[in-house]
């Protein structure tokens, strides 16, 4: 990277910059390969999706319900390049009053355009399906739960704050965060391994056929056993813990991703998230990985568990009570 400090603020972050946006790219991340092209292979045969990758664009997750990202599933080109780096230079405008600020472009991902209005590509209106009678239940308990304790607007108790936010682990995430999007790819003969720039974690993916381990076996990460259907890596992943919480949908979390090396320089990944127990449908998500280039690595995200913000927030919300 060509900078990283260790910075004091609500999380104890390391921050990668980059240096050009790619071109704005179609909506299934990459389409068909190149002419000519052919996904490259391991001294022992399976595709080669080995190395440094970059995730990040600032197309939203859900298609939003107003604006002109509402009004179609697809932009021109020329207008996705002109929102995804309007969206950056916006980190470099000066705070709201009473804020005081945060990390500015230099410091931010450089993301990739997409003409695509949303990264979720099923359901068809770009939006997460709407939870699930099981799931509505138990996310009404939970703020009722926390209604009944400490201020509104501070956490109550370390509980009260993510595993990533107490530097333990940021869990599975598909998504990104505008800084630290990286992972790396390693490969040996029957594993995948993916590595997460944020809070350096590593998923050791088995392709033996293995069974998941025991229902009760929980893990951070999940479990994850993976296959080929061609030249596709596909991953399925269970055991999440109850702990964790991607939009919602905790331990019932079924994951399916797709890894799919499109040219020399894209991933075409794509994830679908199953749990009845959350939605009232499966949903999927389509998000090109970019290769990282131009000398640029990924170094260790050294964020740690007890941070000093921790302990400044929960003070907070004392004082507050007070």
């Amino acid at each position: 990277m060509r900078c990283r400090f260790l910075v004091v603020g609500s999380l104890l972050v390391v921050i990668a910059a980059f240096a050009a946006t790619p071109a704005a790219t179609a909506g299934q991340a990459g389409g068909s390969a190149p002419d000519g092209w052919s996904a490259p292979r391991t001294p022992w045969g399976d595709p080669d999706l080995q190395g440094q990758w970059n995730s990040q664009t600032s197309t939203p997750l859900e298609r939003p319900l107003d604006g002109r990202l509402s009004e179609t599933d697809e932009l021109p080109a020329e207008e996705a390049t002109a929102i995804e780096a309007a969206n950056r230079a916006a980190f470099d405008l000066p705070p709201p009053e009473g804020s005081v600020g945060n990390y500015n472009a230099f410091w931010r991902d450089v993301g990739r355009a997409l003409t695509r209005t949303s990264l979720i590509v099923d359901p068809p209106d770009g939006r997460i399906p709407p939870l699930s009678e099981e799931g509505a239940a138990r996310i009404a308990r939970e703020r009722e739960e926390r209604s009944r304790r400490g201020p509104a607007t501070s956490p109550d108790t370390y509980s009260d704050l993510s595993p990533w936010t107490r530097c333990i682990s940021r869990g599975w995430n598909g998504i990104g965060s505008w800084y630290s999007s990286n992972y790396q790819i390693f490969q040996s003969p029957g594993y995948v391994v993916v590595l997460q720039e944020l809070i350096h974690e590593a998923r050791i993916i088995p392709l033996d056929g293995r069974p998941h381990l025991p229902a009760s076996v929980r893990q951070w990460m999940g479990d994850s056993r993976g296959r080929w259907e061609g030249d596709t890596l596909v991953v399925e992943t269970t055991n999440f813990d109850p702990k964790t919480n991607f939009r919602g949908s905790r331990d019932t979390l079924h994951l399916t991703e797709r890894y799919t090396r499109v040219d020399d320089d894209t991933i075409d990944y794509r994830f679908t998230i199953d749990d009845p127990r959350t939605f009232q449908r499966p949903w999927t998500v389509v998000r090109p990985m970019t290769r990282i280039t131009d000398r640029v690595s990924i170094f260790e995200y050294a964020c740690h568990e007890g941070n000093y913000s921790m302990e400044g927030i929960l003070a907070g919300a004392r004082a507050q009570e007070r």
